[in-house]
């Protein structure tokens, strides 16, 4: 595979994960956030497993089978597990309307090429031109984690602007050390299940997940 060649399919699968997160910020069903979550996961398993061919880089391999198997299969398990725990059926609120979160996210895109334009310049990977993407990625799984009043799907949120994060290592530097990828993943997945049990007691106790209507009670007290 040409360096060309390769460059052409990175950026196609950073257009693709750009296209899933804006699909997430959109997206009102919490099943419908969950496949789009995997599917973007998808995508950033294969173009780790590129980069690793390209940049000659093994521990990639390792790192596009990890982020396969966490977030493709075993993050999104869980949390159709929770959901289904949580009897979670119904549209998830949202703080502002779809029209003006579009607006934001195009705007945090534009923000991120302009930012990262002078590195881009200098830069000689081939991965150069994702670094906008990444960054805008993990912008708009913060806002959605802002715009969001259920928590479940701010939590959604946590894990796609991590997904950013991935991405942005990947892009930057050709990925981080394997162990800081292990201990990484290691903390996502215990992040999970203490998200999974904490969601569980509170839905227990308050019977909503809704951080306005707990907030109320906040206040109330």
């Amino acid at each position: 595979m040409s360096l060309q060649v390769a460059a052409q399919i990175n950026s196609f699968l950073a257009a693709i994960v750009l296209l899933t997160a804006f699909a997430m910020l959109m997206q009102r069903r919490v099943y419908g956030l969950i496949h789009l979550f995997t599917w973007q996961g998808l995508f950033l398993s294969i173009n780790t497993a590129i980069v690793g061919y390209v940049a000659n880089r093994h521990h990639l391999y390792i790192s596009s089978i990890l982020t396969l198997s966490l977030k493709v299969i075993l993050l999104p398990y869980i949390l159709h597990m929770l959901i289904i725990k949580l009897k979670i059926h119904k549209e998830v609120e949202t703080v502002v309307n779809s029209s003006f979160t579009m607006f934001i996210g195009i705007a945090l895109v534009i923000f991120s090429y302009y930012l990262t334009a002078p590195v881009t310049e200098l830069s000689t990977s081939i991965t150069r031109s994702t670094l906008a993407v990444a960054l805008a990625t993990v912008m708009i799984g913060l806002l959605m984690m802002i715009t969001r009043r259920h928590a479940v799907t701010q939590i959604i949120g946590f894990l796609a602007m991590e997904n950013g994060l991935f991405f942005a290592a990947t892009s930057a530097t050709y990925g981080m050390p394997l162990v800081v990828e292990l201990g990484v993943a290691l903390d996502v997945l215990i992040a999970a299940f203490i998200f999974g049990i904490f969601f569980f007691h509170i839905h227990t106790t308050f019977d909503s997940l809704d951080v306005d209507q707990m907030a109320r009670l906040k206040e109330g007290d």
